[in-house]
């Protein structure tokens, strides 16, 4: 399956793997590269030295490109982007921000910058200051998000940028991919999927509750701080939504009620405490899988409905 984006970031497939914070690491980050997308290691819990230690590793486990996420409202994105671009990784994502400052050490050292946008406004700068490409992702993705829907904000970023766009929020199988492509996007970017990827070290308790999850499961709290954030409902995020109604909350405890629960989910397999950040695709997950079957049943599935849509009676 070729497209603008396999072109431009060397991989065979235009399937790419979410930055997923605490759970993208360099092992799954590989198998989803070995696999023909490109795997993303997440930078954010990482000091310069242990991120530079996530990409020799990953190194080790594949020849195929790879990228590095950094989540730009964290206080170590200076030092991680200068990783980056010291060790020449072949594509940045970036999320939670703008990456200008950063764009010129980038380029400089031939690295690509895709980054997550939320609006038109954002694509338009972030390709004004030289981004390869863009993922637009819609409010369906799990983590933190924007107020758009996938469905209308690929198409309007296809019209309004001249780069390849990835489509990004509520893709889990080959049905999301076909229709991010025809909404004008060159390939897709997959978080929650992935979740339940062999390869993937978190915990089999969050596992489980990816493959039980039902269509209404997930919620978003987090808007009156100015940072949505969508995962699977449970005692720590009602309780979070409680506390965003009460005025006699301040932001500051809101926000110190918050520190520290995704951590809690995916490191301590605490689901009742912890923030169990998924998508609204986590209703599609029905069991865990290979990175490499994980891909190939995307495409394979993808260029199926692609090539019959001509045949196809609506």
């Amino acid at each position: 399956m070729n497209t603008r984006v396999t072109e431009l970031l060397g991989i065979k497939y235009p399937v790419l793997q979410g930055g997923m914070a605490y759970v993208a690491t360099a092992g799954l980050a590989a198998a989803v590269s070995n696999a023909g997308g490109l795997g993303i290691i997440s930078a954010l819990e990482l000091s310069a030295e242990e991120l530079r230690e996530e990409i020799k590793k990953a190194r080790k486990l594949t020849d195929k490109p790879f990228g590095v996420n950094i989540f730009l409202r964290n206080p170590k994105a200076e030092q991680t982007a200068q990783v980056v671009a010291h060790e020449k990784v072949s594509v940045v994502t970036t999320s939670a921000g703008m990456p200008s400052r950063f764009m010129p050490i980038w380029a400089n050292a031939g690295v690509k910058v895709v980054p997550v946008v939320p609006n038109v406004a954002m694509a338009k700068r972030v390709v004004k200051d030289g981004a390869s490409a863009v993922i637009a992702e819609g409010c369906e993705a799990g983590g933190h998000i924007g107020e758009l829907t996938t469905f209308t904000l690929v198409p309007q970023i296809a019209d309004a940028v001249d780069v390849p766009v990835i489509a990004a929020g509520g893709i889990a199988n080959g049905r999301g991919m076909a229709a991010a492509l025809l909404l004008g996007a060159s390939g897709v970017q997959c978080g929650t999927r992935f979740l339940a990827a062999n390869e993937c070290e978190v915990p089999q308790c969050f596992v489980e509750e990816i493959l039980k999850a039902r269509d209404s499961d997930t919620m978003v709290v987090g808007r009156r701080l100015g940072q949505p954030v969508r995962a699977l409902k449970n005692s720590y995020m009602m309780e979070f939504a409680q506390r965003e109604m009460d005025p006699m909350i301040t932001n500051a405890e809101l926000e110190n009620y918050g520190s520290g629960a995704l951590w809690r989910a995916v490191r301590q397999g605490d689901m009742v405490s912890g923030c169990i950040m998924a998508g609204q695709a986590a209703s599609m997950v029905k069991e865990t899988l290979p990175a490499r079957d994980i891909v190939l049943q995307l495409v394979t599935e993808a260029e199926a409905l692609l090539k019959s849509a001509p045949e196809t009676r609506f």
